[in-house]
């Protein structure tokens, strides 16, 4: 029986409650596959920095490295420790020094439940840049606590880096129906953003059977509200991809839907799975949190493990699930009941 090694990070908050859920659903489908999943779970969080003064341990990104894939559940505690440092203390570190460079979200509506807008049949896969750019943490600040102060906060684009999301952009829109929107704000950003337009049209080149739109960020957050049937493959730098991905989630219904992966796509080193929502401490321990994006994030580990199959029916179940109105609405259905949903579904 092939056994994957699955590190299991819950974090902070519903961190805890979701990757409890999705942890649930993935070992009934891993049954039914014919294959096994053994975890180990770290206590790295908000929690572990107020004790020990680090997010993970010194040696932490080396523990992580023999493991298949991570399940991450929620990070934060803005209450207690400052997001800029849980963020770089823990999610980023991982993202950039196990090349996870390209992070992945399927914005569509589950049946069942109803988005915001007329469109319901829209399909969107947002790529986002996910280890340079608008996030390399390139600056510094002077004269703290003076009038003097100034903060400088530098973007990084490398040939390389865009190239190779762009190019894994392109290979996803060949998978699915074609279709390419690259995003940037080269009216505005006329080094970096031009750089981004100038490398899209010439992979675009090497690709004649999709069809490439470029937008800018303002027009492709209009576009996502207007017309998101129109879109396909979105591809975009860390910061507008950051933006967009969540303009995705509202759309579709609400952070309690969105799903992540944070890919290596050399698969040299392990990939990073984790729901888009926030910690939400006020509700962590009550049993409300909606488990759907944390399992649907689970769902996209086993695709990667190349448990195709079993990733498949745990979409499916879930879709079974909020078709029955299970999970539809935040708040409506207890955790355990959406889980329990999905099991039956997929049972």
């Amino acid at each position: 029986m092939k056994t994957y090694s699955i590190a299991l990070i819950p974090g902070d908050g519903i961190g805890k409650d979701v990757t409890d859920a999705a942890w649930s659903v993935l070992q009934v489908a891993a049954k039914a596959g014919g294959f096994a999943l053994n975890s180990t779970e770290f206590p790295w969080s908000c929690q572990f920095y107020k004790q020990t003064g680090r997010m993970m341990p010194e040696d932490g990104i080396e523990t992580l490295r023999s493991f298949d894939a991570i399940l991450l559940g929620a990070v934060g505690w803005p209450a207690e420790v400052p997001d800029a440092v849980s963020l770089h203390g823990l999610l980023l570190p991982i993202r950039k020094a196990f090349v996870q460079y390209a992070n992945i979200r399927p914005h569509r509506l589950l049946p069942g439940v109803q988005g915001p807008l007329r469109a319901e049949t829209f399909d969107i896969l947002c790529i986002r840049e996910n280890t340079e750019g608008e996030y390399s943490g390139a600056g510094g600040r002077v004269h703290q606590g003076t009038s003097d102060e100034v903060a400088v906060e530098t973007s990084i684009f490398t040939r390389a880096g865009v190239e190779r999301i762009l190019r894994f952009g392109f290979e996803q829109a060949r998978a699915r129906r074609r279709k390419l929107a690259s995003v940037t704000k080269s009216n505005a950003q006329k080094y970096s953003m031009v750089f981004w337009d100038e490398i899209t049209a010439r992979l675009s080149a090497e690709y004649p059977d999709v069809e490439v739109t470029s937008y800018h960020i303002d027009a492709m957050a209009a576009r996502m509200v207007m017309a998101p049937e129109s879109l396909d493959i979105v591809v975009a730098s860390n910061l507008f991809g950051d933006i967009l991905t969540d303009l995705g989630a509202a759309i579709q219904g609400g952070l309690g839907f969105t799903a992540s992966a944070n890919i290596n796509p050399q698969r040299n080193a392990p990939s990073m799975f984790e729901p888009v929502h926030g910690s939400a401490p006020d509700i962590a321990g009550r049993g409300i949190a909606n488990p759907i994006a944390a399992i649907w994030s689970g769902a996209m580990m086993l695709d990667h493990l190349g448990e195709r199959d079993a990733a498949t029916r745990i979409i499916a179940a879930m879709e079974a699930a909020t078709a029955r109105g299970i999970g539809t609405l935040p708040g409506k259905d207890r955790t355990e009941t959406i889980t329990a949903g999905i099991i039956a579904a997929l049972s």
